[in-house]
């Protein structure tokens, strides 16, 4: 399982301007099973990604095609973990 942290380059405003677009991607690799959680951070200084891609190659592939990453709007910090214990509601996550 990856953790990806995304921390704003730039301003809100051009964040905002892409947001739509970043939506959309982030959707699809929902439907392809890529990802499986991910939101704002508060303060709003960028985001978390949940995902359980088998391999960073392919994660890495897969963020490449982000229109944040394309855009350079963002900088992506890769955590890798693997989970041992959750709670009933997460046991998808487990390996």
């Amino acid at each position: 399982m990856f953790v990806i942290s995304l921390k704003y380059k730039v301003t809100l405003d051009k964040v905002e301007e892409e947001l739509d677009n970043h939506i959309s991607y982030l959707k699809k690799q929902y439907d392809l099973g890529n990802f499986h959680a991910s939101g704002r951070k508060k303060p709003r200084t960028g985001g978390i990604i949940l995902s359980k891609v088998k391999e960073r190659k392919q994660l890495d592939e897969i963020l490449e095609k982000d229109p944040f990453y394309i855009k350079d709007i963002a900088d992506y910090e890769i955590i890798e973990f693997i989970p041992t214990m959750t709670s009933d509601d997460l046991k998808c996550l487990l390996e």
